[in-house]
């Protein structure tokens, strides 16, 4: 096999192109027409194919350089031992510009002189070479008739399902007419639009003592070996729709297509007014920082209702710890995919033994309730089961496991919810749980709880005691990644084997973040909890 090295090939006259993306690595096979590299000047993106089939062996230029016509881009093993006649391969050049031949003047009919002169100074502007491909959409017109353009300004984008090519002006000029419209497929030699150069537009207001007659475009040869001119459209046929002038090189249409970024809401940063990467990502990264709309995420708000229509009314502001809570619920749930289960612990014998300590614990000014003790389990369990004491890292790429239990418990006070944490769970007493327990809830419904208070919880229990019904679905607090609902415990029926025994029964909700949680996590954990909770003595091993 021979190597052979890949030039940059005609790319119009342009020089210090730069390269913006290199599409191929060492040691990769390449196809004929696979794109090599991308490069973008000031007029236009173009992807540049590869000729021949082979293997890269090296790459010889990298992104960020300025290449003209001949600039070595790759080498590569041939497959075969014949080689491509020329490594160059056409992309965007200048549009063709063919001017409508004037015709002998008829003594018998003359046309007044300014349009004699406008007439025979239009030109028509054709596609292109645009590297062999046919049919190519547009997708943008960037112009409509009157426009005044400016050499390289943008006229129409073409897209191919190989690259998006814009099609700049050859010359300064003032659009006429229009010749086609967006969703037709053009190929090189097709027409664009009717432009009046610039200097020939000034002509137009000179007096001159001839006149020249219209042109015919579709009778008159064309002086040169371009493609052949169609006559013009009927006018009901043509459109004169203009785009919305974005220019953007391919790649970054492919980058705000990844993130579903509309290119019309973009400030482009380039020259001419042109996307860059960093545009988009500019625009994301502002998109994501600004406020949530009430309605959150992509879903509608509720609409505003005038409830004095129906009767009575009267409106109070919800109070901060209020709308704080209501911002962090709508996060959490918006976020998190929530999975709850459900289960119901007996605690028979660890309601008696609670009443046996009574007396104990009044002798230390404890109270000991059940809350101490569902603390207590919940510690050891998260102490046993890590991946329900850790949390998703910011990136989404790992878990951040904890070797802290802090456990968050929900405070019903007239301000509203509040979740004071217990620091160090797993290491503490029933009785010092007990007694902290009576101390943070104290402080919550005095509003004397500090933000360090509130802040650390690797895992939340929240209790709705003697009115919690029978169960309920409690919402994550994220970042932590499961939460226990308790609610009301109630005597009920329990099969021991040869008959039906009262037992205490309460019913237990967990409801876990299944990012991290699955339902064999889930089930383990609660079970865990729930063992511990029905042999008291466990809770001391």
């Amino acid at each position: 096999m021979s190597k052979q090295i890949i030039n940059v090939p005609d790319i119009g006259g342009a020089e210090d192109v730069e390269v913006i993306e290199i599409g191929v690595s060492v040691g990769d096979t390449v196809l004929p027409e696979e794109i090599l590299v991308v490069l973008e000047s000031d007029k236009a993106s173009m992807e540049i194919p590869c000729p021949v089939a082979g293997v890269v062996t090296a790459i010889l230029l990298k992104e960020g350089d300025k290449v003209g016509e001949g600039a070595a881009m790759v080498e590569l093993e041939l497959e075969g031992e014949s080689t491509v006649e020329g490594s160059e391969n056409p992309v965007v050049e200048e549009p063709v510009i063919e001017t409508a031949p004037e015709t002998q003047a008829d003594s018998a009919a003359p046309e007044p002189a300014a349009i004699a002169v406008t007439q025979a100074a239009e030109v028509l502007v054709s596609v292109p070479d645009i590297g062999g491909s046919e049919a190519v959409e547009v997708i943008e017109i960037s112009v409509s008739a009157g426009d005044v353009l400016e050499e390289g300004d943008s006229m129409i984008v073409l897209e191919s399902d190989k690259a998006s090519m814009e099609i700049p002006a050859p010359q300064a000029g003032t659009v006429v007419e229009l010749r086609m419209a967006v969703g037709d497929s053009l190929s090189q030699g097709d027409p664009i639009l009717l432009l009046l150069p610039q200097a020939e537009a000034a002509a137009v207001s000179e007096v001159v003592e001839e006149s020249a007659p219209a042109p015919q475009l579709a009778e008159t040869a064309p002086a040169t070996p371009s493609p052949a001119i169609q006559a013009p459209a009927p006018a009901e046929e043509l459109s004169t729709g203009s785009g919305d002038g974005v220019h953007a090189g391919p790649a970054v249409r492919k980058l705000a297509r990844e993130f579903g970024v509309l290119l019309a809401e973009v400030k482009g940063s380039g020259p001419r007014s042109r996307i860059l990467k960093e545009d988009i990502q500019a625009h994301v990264k502002a998109a994501l920082q600004a406020p949530p709309s009430s309605g959150g995420s992509a879903i509608p708000s509720v609409p505003a209702v005038d409830f004095s229509k129906f009767g009575p009314v009267r409106e109070e502001k919800l109070s901060k710890i209020g709308r704080v809570t209501a911002t962090n619920m709508q996060r959490s749930w918006l976020n998190v995919p929530h999975v709850t289960q459900f289960d119901d612990a007996d605690i028979s014998d660890l309601e008696e033994f609670r009443a046996a300590m009574k007396p104990e614990a009044a002798e230390r000014g404890v109270k000991l309730t059940p809350m101490p003790f569902l603390l207590k389990a919940c510690a050891l369990a998260l102490k046993r089961h890590e991946k329900i004491n850790s949390s998703l890292s910011a990136d989404g790429e790992g878990l951040v496991f904890k070797d802290y239990v802090h456990i968050g418990i929900a405070v019903d006070t007239p301000a509203g919810l509040m979740v004071p944490v217990l620091r160090d769970v797993d290491k503490k007493s029933l009785y010092e749980i007990a007694a902290e327990v009576v101390v943070l809830a104290a402080k919550a419904r005095d509003r004397k709880l500090m933000p360090a208070d509130m802040q650390g919880a690797c895992f939340t229990i929240s209790s709705l005691g003697g009115m919690g019904g029978k169960g309920f679905t409690p919402i994550v607090n994220a970042p932590e990644v499961a939460i226990l609902g308790v609610s009301r415990l109630e005597t009920k029926p329990v099969w021991n084997g040869s008959e039906f025994v009262p037992r205490k029964m309460l019913p237990l909700s967990l409801s876990y973040d299944h990012r991290v949680v699955n339902g064999a996590d889930g089930g383990r954990f609660l079970n865990e909890v729930i063992s511990l909770l029905n042999d008291v003595r466990r809770l001391s091993l």
